[in-house]
Parts: C-alpha cells; structure tokens; sequence
C-alpha cells in the first residue's frame, strides 16, 4: 500500500465520471474539507487487512502528533502500477474507514475521475508518504510468551491499607482516594492506547524541549538544547544517588544474540516487544532492558557471600521497546528511553527483602528532588499469593512507609520471573498510569544465568536478584514535570521547573544598549557561581523582553537601567512570587545556590546572546 499524506487548509474536490465498471454508486456532488489530513492511497496486490489495520493506525499515530483530527481517504491509483482488484481496494479502504471511527473520517467515492484543488499546510510534518507492506514470516515482530499470556494472567485485584487491611476493589470505598481508584481502573483494564494527546506534548513543544522525529521510527524522540539540558541533569542526578547508595556502574552493548542460550529462555519470562535485526548470519535485537547484559558480566563474577548485595548499574541510552503505536504519546510512552537500571546481588530472600527497603527509601527521595512529591504518585504492588502468605510484615511494612492505601495485583502462581514488585505510578489528567520507580524480586536469572556465589558452608548458589528503577525512565519523568506544569497553569499558578533543572535560571536584560557592557560583566560574574544566566541583548521592547522571558518560565528576571547600573544592589524580578526585590549580590547568589544545593550543575546549553540564537519552528 502507498500512501501520500498531506495535512491540509482544504480540499475540495468534484466526481466527474465512472472510471471503472465496479465504481461506487454516488450521486456526484462537489465536497468542502477544511482542516483536513487527506490520504491519497493505492491499494496494491498483496495487500491484506493486516496491511490496512497497520496503515490507519500509522495514519492516526502522524495525526495525534500535528492535532488534528479530521481524516479524508482519497482512493488515488497514480502512486503504483501494481495495484490490487478494486474489490479487495475498495474493501481495505472500508476498512480503514471503520477503524477510525474515532475520526471525523470521509472517503472519496472509488472509481471515480474526480477534479479538485487543495491547499496544504506549510510545516514540517505537513507532507509524508509511506509504504506498508505485508510483513513476511521473517520479519514478524518476535512475541515473548510472557506478553502473549499477560492478558490471559488470572489476576485479584485488592487495595492494601496501611493498617493491614486487604479488601477487594470491588468493596473498597474510594471517596477520599480518586486517584488510588483510576489506577485501580486503568490497571485492571489494561487498556494502554491514547485517544488524545495530553497536555505536556503542546508544552515540550512550546518549550523546545523536545519533538517527534518524522525520519525516524515512532516512539523515537529529539531533544532540543534545552531539553538535552534538562535531561542531562536528571540523568546525572540519578546516577549520583544510584552511586552514593553503592551501586557500581557499568556500560554493555545495545544489542544481542537471539539464540544466545541465556536469551532464549529470558524472551518467553519477560513481557516486551523487541526490535529484531539480521546481521552476517545471526537474529540480532536491540535490548529492552539492561538486565542481561549486567547478567552476562555477573555470570563471570567470583563472589562469596560476604560480597553481597552486589549492586551493578547502568544508565542505558537507550533501551528499545516496540510498543504498539496507539500506545506511544509525547514523553510518557516511547519505543527509545532513557532507564536507570540498577540490580542487587543478594545471598537469600531475608537479604533481597532488606536491601528492597533501601531501595524502597532511595527511590522516595530520588522523586522527591526531582520535583514528584508523593501526592502526585499512586502504590501499586504485585506478587503471588505464597509470597504474600509468607512475607506479609514486610510488605506491610513497605505500604505504611508509604502512608496511604495501595492497589495490589495477587496472582495464584507465579507466572514472570519475579515475585514481587513495587511500582510508583504517576496518575495524569487523562486517566493514564505511568511506572515511574519500581523494583522486583527475580527468584530465577541467578539460575537461567548461572551467576553463582559461595556461601558460609562453601556451598555454590544462585543469588536472588532485584530490579530497581529508582526514578522510571528519565523521558517520563520530564513528562511529569511537564504535566504538573500544564495542571498549576490550568489552576492559575505559575507554571515553573525546579530552579536547579531550569535551562536559564537568570536573565540579565539590559534598558538600553549602553548599559550592554555592564549587563555582560554582571552575567559573568553571575554565572561564576554555577548560575546559568543569558542575556537579552535584542533590539525588542523592555515590555516584550520581560514577557517571553515569563513564558520560557525564567525565575529570575534583573533589568538594568541607570539605577540599577550604579546601585550596589540587584533588583531582583521574581516570577514565582511576582514581586520586585532589591537584594546584594552576595544574598542573591546565596538565594540561588541554597535551592540548587547538592544537585548537578552544567552550563547553558545555548548562546549567552539572545540576539545569537536560531529560533526553533516547533
């Protein structure tokens, strides 16, 4: 099937006359389409439902990304000399019209020579084409045994007290816990597509933090100056916590044998869809996770119980999931993300459950300097009935710690590799979960890799391992800064980044161009002390200037005029509170400093000029 698809102001179009024998029966009439996306498609031989399914859903992927939700299908020959029977055209096209019922979606009458004039829109993602065709046996996407089954997985699903209380969600009362409930409901239907885009995809784009890559697979994200600063500063946060805490830090490959033994077993225990690649004889594919490649390195580890816990960790850039494309959004779901991932070592159950509840703290505190305080998050946990049974304090423990009620998933049996897993779940606008931090309980990599240590009685055995995530991929994480953005703007209140994530944290305007040398000797004596401070330096208004700097969400705005030139202090804009302050230098630095203390520092990741910066189109 080739598709050209343009995202229009209007397309309108006349039918003329039957171009073949099986053309629709229509009554020709003149249509009017405004603030359309219009596919002009070519059926060809070979091309089956599967095909059409696959072709709507890429349809509608391009349509969340460029908001509009209007769709024409335009029955268009010229794009092959390969065509299908117009009845299987004409039936794939029905198709296709029926799976976007969600849609305002027409078709042009088929068979038809029709006239028409269109006008297209002038941006970036207006214009694209695709080919899709049938997949062949070789190049379907491999599923793991684990995502087959994970639909057809027996689930109960209760709601934990702090007091010990488990009661099934079907009783539980709800009314001081909304959030807590439209976890309940989102997890318990396991419906992941979006039906819109949420607020933080307008607002990476406003930002220039981030967008879709058109030339790239969906799910695949570029990250403007802006956000690439941003995102190295988590990155390197977390990284530091993960260290302090005693995690050693390692790097392996993106990419691994398929028939590697260890992997076999591992693709049918872990539910994700991967990327597959042929290359000089071997099935390759693009990790999902860093856990075999840390796997793989502890395999060659001589350890004696005294070492453990063990703690290996990587910041995997990037870990690759094909998640299905009804699924990808924004920030929030991605097929490349950014994940922390850290696995603990520990010589039985009673260690991995000691070593959880550090782990447990690590990741409270991790989300909390990030800016995700713990009313912003649900609790969720997973586990199998026996290890619930026999391992009740602990898990009690773990929810009192977090001091509210939790949703849990009981499975009779065992039916992943792990036991038990924690998660912390941000709730959005929408309705939607996302995992931010967890950590897992795995009872059988130790073995399916033969990692093994020696214990007190010389005697060789497999180590329980644990899975931690303490933050969630960094892409959502920005997505969360994001969406708690997007609500206090909503609310009324300034929408604002931790100061220390802020990609300008000071902005030095200057009243007139006189006063632009002492602005400039101001910025660098500012930024001396790890402060990132540009200068508006453009021929703008001073009205104009002190807006956008308000929009880019800039805490700290100082203008200088003759008076500020020749005071000894600063006079200070600041935007949280809105008012105007006259502080010293020093006590300004001071102010600064004290909110960014113990966090990561970089530079500004654009010119100190604003009059030197590229605008960005997004």
């Amino acid at each position: 099937m080739r598709i050209l698809q343009l995202h229009c102001d209007s397309i309108e179009y006349t039918p003329t006359k039957k171009e073949i024998k099986s053309a629709e029966d229509i009554i020709p009439e003149t249509k009017k389409l405004e603030e359309v996306v219009v596919a002009f498609i070519s059926v060809e031989e070979g091309d089956d439902s599967s095909v059409a399914l696959n072709a709507i859903s890429q349809i509608k992927y391009s349509m969340d990304k460029i908001g509009c939700k209007k769709l024409l299908l335009y029955p268009y020959a010229h794009l092959s000399s390969n065509l299908a029977a117009p009845s299987t055209a004409l039936s794939l096209l029905k198709e296709m019209e029926s799976s976007a019922s969600e849609l305002d979606v027409s078709c042009s009458p088929f068979g038809w020579t029709k006239s028409y004039s269109i006008k297209v829109k002038g941006h970036p993602l207006a214009e694209s084409s695709k080919v899709i065709t049938k997949e062949s046996d070789s190049e379907k996407e491999i599923t793991s045994e684990a995502l087959k089954g994970e639909s057809k997985i027996k689930s109960y699903w209760k709601i934990l007290s702090p007091d010990g209380t488990i009661t099934d969600i079907s009783d539980y009362n709800f009314s001081k816990y909304k959030k807590l409930e439209v976890l309940a409901k989102y997890e318990s239907a396991k419906k992941r597509n979006v039906d819109e885009p949420p607020p933080h995809v307008a607002l990476m784009k406003k930002m220039a933090i981030a967008d879709y890559e058109p030339a790239s697979d969906s799910g695949n994200m570029r990250f403007f100056p802006n956000g690439r600063l941003i995102k190295s500063l988590i990155e390197r946060y977390v990284t530091d916590r993960v260290k302090e805490y005693g995690g050693y830090e390692v790097e392996t490959p993106i990419m691994y044998d398929s028939h590697h033994p260890s992997m076999v077993s591992y693709f049918n225990r872990f539910p994700a869809r991967q990327y597959n690649i042929n290359s000089e004889g071997k099935k390759l594919f693009l990790r999902f996770a860093a856990c075999f490649g840390q796997f793989l390195m502890a395999n060659e580890f001589q350890m004696s119980y005294k070492n453990l816990p063990y703690r290996l960790y990587e910041l995997t850039r990037y870990s690759f999931r094909r998640e299905q494309s009804g699924e990808l959004v924004g920030l929030r779901r991605l097929r490349a993300f950014t994940m922390p991932d850290c696995h603990a070592f520990c010589k039985d159950l009673e260690q991995a459950i000691d070593e959880i509840k550090v782990r447990f703290d690590l990741s409270r505190d991790v989300l909390k300097d990030l800016g995700i305080e713990e009313t912003d998050y649900e609790m969720a946990i997973r586990f199998t009935e026996d290890f619930y049974n026999e391992n009740r304090s602990s898990i009690e423990e773990l929810v009192k710690k977090h001091g509210k009620p939790v949703l849990v998933e009981m499975w009779k049996e065992k039916f992943f590799y792990f036991v038990f897993k924690w998660e912390f779940n941000f709730v959005d606008s929408f309705g939607k979960a996302s995992a931010l931090s967890t950590d897992q309980i795995d009872v059988e990599n130790g073995n399916r890799y033969g990692i093994e240590f020696v214990d007190e009685n010389n005697t060789r055995k497999n180590p329980i391992i644990l899975h931690n995530s303490p933050s969630g991929a960094i892409e959502r994480i920005i997505y969360v800064l994001l969406e708690k953005a997007a609500h206090d703007s909503k609310e009324g209140k300034k929408p604002q980044y931790p100061l220390w994530l802020a990609p300008t944290q000071v902005r030095v305007i200057p009243l007139k161009e006189e006063f632009s040398d002492f602005c400039n000797k101001l910025s660098d004596k500012i930024s001396l002390h790890n402060i990132r401070v540009d200068v508006d330096d453009r021929n703008e208004s001073i009205g104009k200037r002190i807006r956008e700097a308000e929009k880019e969400w800039i805490r700290y705005i100082l203008v200088i005029g003759e008076k500020e030139a020749n005071s000894e202090n600063l006079s200070i804009r600041d935007r949280q509170t809105g008012n105007i302050r006259d502080l010293s230098f020093d006590d300004f630095i001071h102010e600064v400093n004290k909110q960014t203390k113990g966090k990561p520092f970089t530079g500004l990741n654009l010119p100190k000029h604003l009059s030197l910066r590229p605008q960005i189109m997004v």
